[in-house]
């Protein structure tokens, strides 16, 4: 069943909440809406009251502009008060960083795990990040939303397969391509703040694929470097798009 929770600026946070037990808030990263967790929630079910949401401006959550980072931290917020007041949390990729950011400033969380976020990816691109960014928001006001994904996949060093457009996934992909400028807000240029992180004290763990870029694995150190007692885990033969079996068992260990 869908439910909605009001963020401070009046956004209505949808999100879904399966399971019983202590509150987990499962954060997803750029192009995915609450449904990308599907095949993880039934894992971590019978361990843990799950939610899944749609980060603002994403589906059957509202929107209300100009972004910000902190517009997020607040939406995470007003979640976890909808969870009891305090909560888990598990972010990937982008989803990983509001984790940590929202840690950071003094959200509720009592345990968070990151996997993967997107610091210290190694691109040297001919332009600031601010640039790119405004690049892909370019191609989103101007209504080409394949060609802001486009732009975005290939930023991250991998090659863009036209046959992707002919997939079934796609349209879902269209439906939240508008967020990228959002998710390259929230990740700025790439450098892990170290300064904010150090403010973080709660458990948390810091989690990266073996068959993941090198870039993976230094952003879970560089921002374990930071966040104090931070743990590390590697997952063998895993990647960026990790295996909901492959994570869920880590996940349920730190977290229980």
């Amino acid at each position: 069943m869908i439910e909605h929770q009001t963020s401070a600026d009046g956004t209505k946070i949808a999100f879904e909440r399966t399971g019983e037990g202590p509150a987990l808030i499962i954060i997803g990263g750029a192009l995915n809406n609450r449904r990308s967790a599907d095949m993880l929630v039934p894992l971590l079910a019978p361990h843990f009251t799950v939610f899944a949401y749609d980060r603002r401006g994403r589906g059957d959550s509202t929107d209300s502009p100009p972004y910000s980072p902190e517009r997020e931290i607040e939406d995470l917020t007003a979640l976890i008060g909808a969870a009891g007041g305090s909560s888990y949390t598990y972010g990937h990729s982008s989803g990983a960083i509001l984790a940590l950011e929202a840690a950071a400033s003094g959200a509720p969380i009592s345990k968070l795990a990151a996997y993967e976020p997107p610091y210290l990816t190694g691109q040297a691109p001919d332009e600031t990040w601010e640039a790119f960014r405004d690049r892909v928001q370019a191609a989103v006001d101007a209504g080409d939303r394949g060609a802001a994904i486009e732009l975005f996949i290939r930023h991250t060093g991998s090659e863009f397969d036209e046959g992707m457009k002919s997939m079934p996934w796609w349209p879902a992909l269209l439906g939240v391509a508008h967020t990228l400028p959002y998710d390259l807000t929230l990740t700025r240029d790439g450098s892990v703040p170290a300064d904010r992180f150090a403010d973080i004290n709660l458990p948390a763990l810091g989690i990266y694929g073996g068959a993941s870029p090198s870039w993976a694995g230094a952003a879970i150190s560089a921002v374990a470097a930071a966040v104090p007692g931070m743990k590390q885990e590697k997952l063998e033969g895993q990647n960026h798009g990790v295996a909901p079996e492959a994570v869920a068992p880590v996940l349920i260990d730190f977290f229980s």
